[in-house]
């Protein structure tokens, strides 16, 4: 479908059926690190399920309601970044990710997160793009931080991970803020 080059060793590529194997194998190999802060994981029990979960990604794309990407780094998947809804009406996007653990520390999720957030902007022309984050989660917050998001307010018990509510943080970066920031549209998170 596409594929999107970021810098000399990133890629987003939109998940397809074909990378189902591959990237339940990542889940497998992340479950711990994962489960901290993603309630999927413990339903995530074969490559069916990763199938599952790509064809309703995919029947979000064709539906213009959103899509996922595969985060490749030298062509081994390391996680995923996506567009989890878009509001049409309200032009605004949500944009969610995780990383494997192997794939910290190196700038790409910035990277990954920078490139969506241009393309919410420039092609689907929305006016605010959204990012909610547990509140514990440092390392997922650091992004839109870094990217300039301005933090909107927290929503708590927002979300049930296994055994117990967390709450989440809310950042938000409106159109005339990203247009404005040249801080934002230079930054690449290299």
């Amino acid at each position: 479908m596409f594929k999107e080059t970021i810098g000399n060793d990133l890629e987003l590529r939109l998940l397809e059926l074909r990378h189902a194997e591959e990237l339940y194998n990542l889940i497998d190999q992340n479950r711990d690190h994962l489960r901290q802060w993603m309630p999927w994981v413990d339903n995530t029990k074969e490559t069916g399920d990763t199938k599952g979960f790509i064809k309703a990604s995919l029947k979000r794309f064709a539906d213009n309601l959103g899509f996922d990407a595969g985060i490749w780094f030298r062509d081994r998947i390391i996680g995923v970044i996506g567009y989890h809804k878009h509001d049409w009406e309200n032009r605004t996007a949500r944009l969610g990710y995780w990383l494997s653990r192997t794939g910290q520390g190196m700038g790409a999720m910035t990277r990954a997160a920078h490139r969506m957030t241009q393309w919410a902007f420039e092609d689907y022309k929305m006016h605010k793009v959204e990012i909610a984050c547990a509140s514990e989660n440092h390392k997922s917050r650091a992004i839109p931080k870094r990217l300039g998001f301005v933090e909107e307010g927290q929503v708590r018990e927002a979300e049930w991970l296994y055994d117990h509510f967390v709450d989440h943080i809310v950042y938000g970066l409106l159109e005339d803020e990203y247009h404005a920031s040249d801080h934002f549209n230079k930054t690449t998170g290299e």
